[in-house]
């Protein structure tokens, strides 16, 4: 995301995908839901791609 986390963490999981995007942030594990459109316009890049 282009801004951290309150803890200082920059890194975040996403847990779900759909309408909503919930991610959970790997500093502190507090997970948070936003919408699709907020979460694009917030991304700043991808670290790592999960396998599939």
């Amino acid at each position: 995301m282009k801004k951290p986390h309150p803890c200082g963490e920059n890194r975040w999981k996403v847990i779900r995908m759909g309408m909503d995007i919930r991610i959970k942030c790997l500093g502190c594990d507090h997970s948070v839901m936003i919408p699709r459109r907020e979460f694009v316009k917030k991304l700043k890049r991808v670290l790592e791609k999960a396998e599939s």
